[in-house]
């Protein structure tokens, strides 16, 4: 067993090595490097407390089968899983965290250990935060993963119900300190609302503010943690987990700022409102190459420009990523484009909106595993400007994060949220699957644009018709 003192000195330089780790992965030739620190530190971390509390003796064989088990499964995870399932792997993830949470505070409380008052409290505070962490996680996941409405879901009295759940399920928590209530029935109970209040919360989010949503959860999942920590009183799981929960409300609230929203509204869903079209219905939009619409009806329209003699006569482009290339997995056809435009001297960089795509980072994940070089990935402020002199703007899968209706249209989801300004650039080629509203069901007016050309359908196809519209 390991002496007081030795332990709070590995400790801390464990919690300093994850807090280096977390440093390092803000630098892109560091963050492989910072992502592995902070993964050993942890490991070392569960091997403290092992040897620290005396447990890997205590059944050896299980602990260590039920390790093996674990680091095989997400192994075995991390290696199936494709990058367009990550914001839901995320979302999962996190739920895990805020469900191991609530094991550890009702094991807690059911072992009654050392009656100690302060560790109840928190070992149901650790249970009520854990499952509503579990709860919002499964319908972010369910959300993200298209087995759920990915729209938001409003009830009848939505805010009181999320109001009174929430009240409940901390009041649970308040029975430990009368006695003679079961402790299973504070344990059910606060699991029944928290779970509740989880849902309740999650599936009245829509699809603009789902990367808002993970990274709130990300930091619930760290609060749990750390809840669970002080009822146990295991200071390195409160010092980790309150590093996770600061993290995730630090990029929470980065998050918000990109997109103009208050975190309060987003919570109570107050920027949950009907979609107004702006201008006339995109369906008269005349397009150039073949498409296949949402209802998987084909139509051949006639160009209204030359795309190739446009690309090729341009001197500066600025790509934009969205979902959609994620959805299509046409990041390298993206690279082949780039670099094709490139070796015919064109100035090429990628404007990349802090919310594209389904979590923070996401476009930018894309884009480095085809070795597209990091100072081309350019940010909303820096590159906004730039749209003006530019020749041609080639949209990929975006479109709430390109919508100028988040400029004009006050009573939809987007109003008042930074876009990446296309609609400023000389020309403007839309490679998306349909003229369907974007996640956040507001029509976007770049449809209509008289110096807009739309490549619809599937991106990594209509990627290839733009390289092979440019070669000709």
């Amino acid at each position: 067993m390991i002496n007081d003192t030795l332990y709070y000195i590995v400790c801390g330089l464990l919690v300093a090595g994850i807090l280096s780790g977390i440093a390092f992965m803000s630098k892109v030739k560091t963050a492989v490097m910072g992502n592995r620190l902070s993964a050993v530190c942890i490991a070392l971390a569960i091997l403290l407390t092992l040897f620290r509390y005396n447990l890997i003796t205590l059944n050896f064989s299980l602990i260590i089968g039920t390790m093996a088990a674990g680091t095989a499964l997400g192994f075995w995870w991390a290696m199936r899983i494709k990058m367009i399932a990550m914001p839901q792997t995320v979302a999962l993830l996190n739920g895990f965290g805020g469900a191991a949470s609530a094991l550890v505070g009702a094991i807690t409380l059911i072992d009654g250990l050392g009656a100690d008052l302060f560790n109840m409290l928190t070992a149901g505070l650790a249970v009520s935060v854990g499952i509503i962490t579990l709860s919002g996680s499964l319908i972010a996941a369910g959300k993200l993963s298209g087995y759920m409405n990915q729209k938001p879901i409003i009830l009848p009295g939505h805010q009181t119900i999320t109001t009174m759940a929430l009240v409940l399920s901390f009041t649970c928590t308040g029975l430990i300190l009368f006695a003679g209530i079961p402790v299973y029935l504070i344990v059910i109970t606060c699991s029944i609302a928290g779970s509740f209040f989880g849902i309740a919360f999650a599936i009245r989010i829509g699809g603009a503010d789902m990367p808002i949503t993970i990274s709130l959860l990300n930091s619930l999942s760290g609060v749990a943690g750390s809840i669970a920590g002080m009822a146990i009183g295991d200071p390195l799981l409160v010092a980790v987990g309150g590093i996770v929960g600061a993290s995730g409300l630090l990029l929470t609230r980065i998050m918000c700022s990109a997109m103009n929203r208050s975190l309060s509204d987003i919570i109570t869903g107050r920027t949950v409102q009907q979609s107004s079209s702006v201008g006339s219905s995109p369906e008269t939009v005349p397009t150039s190459g073949s498409f296949e619409t949402g209802d998987s009806q084909s139509a051949q329209m006639e160009p209204k420009t030359d795309i190739g003699e446009i690309l090729r006569s341009a001197k500066r482009i600025i790509i934009i990523p969205g979902y959609g290339m994620a959805l299509a997995q046409a990041q390298m056809q993206v690279k082949e484009l780039a670099d094709k435009l490139e070796a015919a001297g064109v100035v090429v960089d990628f404007a990349i909106h802090p919310v594209a795509g389904r979590m923070p980072g996401h476009m930018n994940v894309l884009l480095a595993e085809v070795d597209v070089p990091y100072d081309k990935l350019r940010e909303m402020d820096d590159i906004n400007p730039e749209f003006s002199d530019c020749d041609i703007a080639i949209i990929i899968g975006a479109n709430d994060v390109i919508n100028p209706a988040a400029r004009e249209a006050e009573d939809t989801p987007i109003y008042g949220m930074p876009i990446l300004a296309a609609d400023e650039a000389r020309h403007i080629i839309i490679c998306n699957l349909d003229l369907k509203p974007g996640y956040a069901g507001v029509e976007n007016p770049l449809y209509k644009s008289s110096k807009a050309s739309l490549l619809l359908g599937n991106a990594a196809e209509t990627v290839k018709d733009l390289i092979a519209q440019f070669g000709e």
